[in-house]
């Protein structure tokens, strides 16, 4: 081969090298902040920190976690935070608007990456295209989905005249829940809301929703019901009432049905976007993104479990269905 040759060659090779191995500083451990109510060993962080190895970051070889950032309780959001800013890691990840106003308080300047549900709504941002300032992220369009799943349970239980919204009342503020009581309320249907602040509240909170006549739940929105699915998925399968989730994931693992983007593929999203800021990205050059695919999935076998028929129209629409 000719030596031009070889050296376009090797040009064009180079060029096709991962930015994350071109970009990387040699010798040096990047930092990472994070406060979340889960644990760390969910698929959703397993997925997380999967795609940051791919795009080069490797815990226990260029990447370290600041200690404490998994399983906090709200109440410890204030005093977790201030502990993680006063670390100086590169970057800060929430999950969740309380957790992630917290953060934001807490710093001005370190880079925060956020997954919330209406980023604006929730004042992390000036706008989803010119972020400003240090927070960037996922906006997961939480309200205008919670009303297409409201829509989408009602079908799923036709003739019902009562049904109930399970609400975290520190994400959902009482106008959004207006807002699907409104909706129903010209359908002939009542809804009753229920909240839940906490995992043990859960419940208690499905339980008066079954005494009040409900015939279905929609469970709104929050890391809190999705970090709990289990119990949630559990109790209304006791309380044998059809219930429709934010995430495909959950009706995979058990639920009635659920409507909206997958939680796997935010997370991996999430992570590039962590990976952009580590390689030098300013967060407020970096526009909010916002989920562009959405899956109804529908388990029969759950609708079976408790004894309730899905309209065919309605499983023929849906894009995956449990048997």
């Amino acid at each position: 081969m000719k030596r031009r040759e070889f050296i376009t060659l090797l040009g064009g090779a180079a060029a096709a090298w991962p930015l994350a191995v071109r970009a990387q500083e040699p010798g040096r451990t990047y930092h990472l902040g994070l406060l979340v109510r889960n644990a760390r060993d969910t698929r959703e962080w397993l997925a997380f920190f999967d795609e940051l190895r791919l795009s080069g970051f490797i815990e226990g070889q260029n990447l370290a976690l600041v200690a404490g950032g998994f399983d906090v309780p709200i109440e410890q959001f204030a005093s977790r935070a201030a502990a993680i800013v006063k670390a100086a890691p590169d970057v800060i990840i929430s999950v969740g608007d309380v957790a992630s106003r917290v953060v934001r308080e807490a710093t001005s300047t370190i880079p925060i990456v956020v997954m919330a549900e209406d980023m604006v709504a929730a004042g992390l941002v000036a706008s989803l295209a010119r972020p400003g300032g240090n927070v960037t992220g996922i906006s997961l369009l939480s309200p205008e989905l919670d009303g297409k799943r409201q829509d989408i349970l009602i079908e799923a239980v036709p003739g019902a005249r009562r049904i109930a919204a399970l609400a975290d009342p520190t994400v959902t503020p009482p106008g959004h829940t207006e807002t699907l009581r409104e909706a129903v309320r010209a359908r002939g249907i009542e809804l009753s809301v229920f909240t839940a602040a906490r995992p043990e509240a859960i419940g208690s909170a499905l339980d008066a929703a079954k005494a009040s006549g409900a015939e279905a739940v929609n469970v709104l929105a929050t890391p809190l019901f999705a970090n709990n699915r289990q119990l949630v998925i559990e109790r209304v399968a006791a309380l044998r009432l059809p219930a429709i989730y934010q995430w495909p994931e959950i009706a995979e693992e058990g639920g009635f049905a659920a409507y909206g983007p997958r939680l796997i593929q935010l997370i991996r999203q999430r992570a590039r976007m962590v990976a952009k800021i580590l390689r030098g990205a300013k967060p407020a050059e970096i526009p909010v993104e916002q989920p562009t695919h959405f899956e109804l999935v529908i388990n029969l076998k759950a609708a079976k479990t408790i004894g309730h028929e899905i309209p065919a129209g309605l499983v023929l629409r849906a894009d995956r269905v449990i048997e």
